[in-house]
């Protein structure tokens, strides 16, 4: 059950004393772990400084199919596509220009997953500014009776013992609370306080070249521009390489500029976005937001009863879109787990398995969003670009080219997006047939559960349970001792047969591998047959995570002395796209 109630701040509040999960930070990633948790009936108090959700800077930009799908489980998708500025309507295009009122260079069309594509997804991408998404989620965790949102306040220290984690929590008084939980998730951003408070650090690389973000208010600009609705328009000039794009229809964009540090951004900017525009315009600047990327990823992502995620635990380049999107999927991942624990029905491999699952997923992001980073507007500068002579149309053809072959990963990545596979977990089987990530790994082990529409014209997906799902083409035996293993165990198990609902279209429902699959609550499939599992039994033991004898996680060698932290997912400008 919920009901319907705004988060308050917490200066002056009582929070609770005693939770199951305490969430440090509030921003996407943390709202998200709160709602995964809260929807499972977890008890959770979300802590996060900043009062009110800022409008100045919209970071994060792509939300992909992946998290559009998670917002669809969560009753969300259609609230925040009714907030965001532009509909999936507006665009589905990226152009490389010369200016928004100068040549066009190439065009990607149906990029980010923001085109249907048959059965491949229930839920398109949308493009919205970090800030709806962040709004929409804290009044979902709102509505959640279990859930706790405090406003204005920080974790600044915290202690463990084999039983539960206790957490100092400071108001914007300076006054401290105690409060005590069984777990603790840290999605505080890139500057961390629970990520010191474990001892764990960032492992890998600064890029050395700055990049000014900021965002611009010009009246009529959008009249000017000579391509058309885009999603975003790379602008390849010696005055201004840049990245823009629109935030609303009422005359907002932001805009990346490569290369260009705080105090010349901030100097020069009109210039800048005459460069952009390709003649004089007027504009004013709302907001400025200094970034260089980092490829970074934690040493650990867990200290005993204390786990990292988001921001907090990776950063990537923002080229791509996947930054966000990354720890939306670990909210998922850690949520499902500790909601189980919690229960009773998740044993102790289910919270080992999360950094055996996730750092794969962290890794493969971060070394595509660096790939992708190696070619920007700065490295498609040429002569002649602007000229209207043949020396200028040879000069775009073989710019063109190059865009082409250098940044077509880069926008149509549903591959990634879609066919991340957990090939190693301590809470999956093998699976017996043999490949890596990408479409071959469709239906397979470890692998996204592919999605049809069924014959009714609903999703797939809609009739997942909300423990373990069995898909079944015809229930018999096999489905009976799947059904008993499971009730033995306590296990919640969802069967869905499909004999009937794919209809006549046998085709399509072959896409599944076989004709019996154990799904996960993350829509990962667990397991797949087409007859009776060698040891049910064992098989729902492997998939709870209770395979293994439950062992406690193991404390803190020694907690640090409280030292004041900053929280919220994506406070810091490692990643704004």
């Amino acid at each position: 059950m919920s009901r319907a109630r705004g988060p308050a701040p917490a200066s002056g509040e009582r929070l609770p004393r005693r939770v199951q999960v305490l969430v440090a930070g509030g921003g996407p990633v943390g709202l998200a772990a709160a709602v995964e948790l809260g929807r499972r009936g977890v008890r959770c108090l979300v802590v996060e400084p900043r009062p009110t959700v800022s409008r100045a800077r919209p970071r994060c930009k792509t939300l992909n199919v992946r998290t559009m799908e998670h917002l669809r489980r969560w009753g969300l998708a259609d609230r925040l596509r009714a907030r965001a500025p532009l509909p999936v309507s507006w665009s589905r295009d990226v152009v490389f220009c010369t200016s928004l009122t100068g040549w066009e260079l190439s065009r990607f069309t149906g990029v980010l997953g923001l085109a249907p594509d048959g059965d491949r997804f229930p839920e398109t991408g949308q493009q919205a500014p970090q800030y709806v998404l962040e709004e929409v989620l804290r009044e979902a965790v709102g509505e959640i009776d279990a859930c706790h949102l405090a406003l204005g306040s920080r974790v600044v220290a915290l202690d463990q013992d084999d039983e539960q984690v206790t957490v100092a929590v400071e108001d914007g008084h300076g006054g401290r609370t105690l409060v005590t939980a069984d777990y603790v998730i840290g999605c505080d951003g890139p500057r961390s306080a629970v990520r010191d408070l474990i001892g764990s650090s960032y492992l890998g690389e600064h890029a050395l070249r700055p990049n000014f973000g900021f965002v611009f208010r010009s009246p009529g600009l959008g009249d000017l521009v000579r391509h058309g609705p885009a999603v975003q328009y790379w602008i390849v000039n010696a005055s201004a390489p840049a990245l823009v794009g629109p935030l609303d229809r009422e005359d907002t964009w932001w805009a990346i500029a490569f290369g260009v540090d705080r105090e010349s951004g901030e100097r020069e900017a009109q210039r800048l976005i005459d460069g952009v525009a390709g003649r004089p315009v007027r504009a004013a600047v709302l907001s400025t937001d200094p970034w260089t990327a980092r490829m970074q990823i934690v040493d650990r992502m867990r200290g005993g009863r204390v786990f990292l995620a988001g921001d907090a635990a990776h950063l990537n380049p923002p080229f791509g879109g996947h930054g966000l999107n990354t720890g939306i999927g670990d909210a998922v991942d850690l949520g499902w787990k500790l909601a189980a624990v919690l229960a009773g029905w998740g044993g102790a491999a289910l919270l080992d398995s999360y950094e055996t699952e996730r750092r794969p997923v962290q890794e493969r992001v971060i070394r595509e969003a660096t790939a992708n980073m190696r070619v920007l507007s700065t490295e498609l500068l040429a002569d002649n670009l602007d000229d209207a002579d043949r020396a200028g149309a040879e000069a775009r053809r073989v710019a063109g080219a190059r865009i082409q072959q250098t940044k077509a990963a880069e926008f149509h990545s549903l591959d990634l997006v879609l066919g991340l596979r957990v090939s190693t977990s301590p809470v999956l089987p093998e699976d017996e047939v043999q490949g890596g990530d990408g479409p071959e790994s469709a239906g397979r082990t470890g692998a996204r559960l592919p999605h049809l529409f069924l014959a009714d014209g609903r999703s797939l997906y809609d009739l997942l349970g909300p423990g373990l799902t069995l898909l079944t083409f015809g229930r018999g035996a096999p489905d009976r001792a799947v059904e008993d293993a499971a009730r033995a165990r306590g296990v919640p198990l969802t069967v869905v047969d499909l004999h009937e609902l794919t209809g006549r279209d046998r085709d399509r429902a072959a896409r599944l591998g076989a004709r019996r699959l154990l799904v996960r609550p993350d829509q990962v499939v667990g397991w797949r047959g087409d007859g009776l599992p060698q040891d049910v039994p064992a098989l729902i033991d492997t998939l709870s995570g209770a395979a293994q004898a439950p062992r406690r996680p193991p404390a803190l060698p020694a907690a640090p002395r409280p030292r004041a932290g900053r929280n919220g997912d994506g406070a810091d400008a490692a990643h704004p796209r």
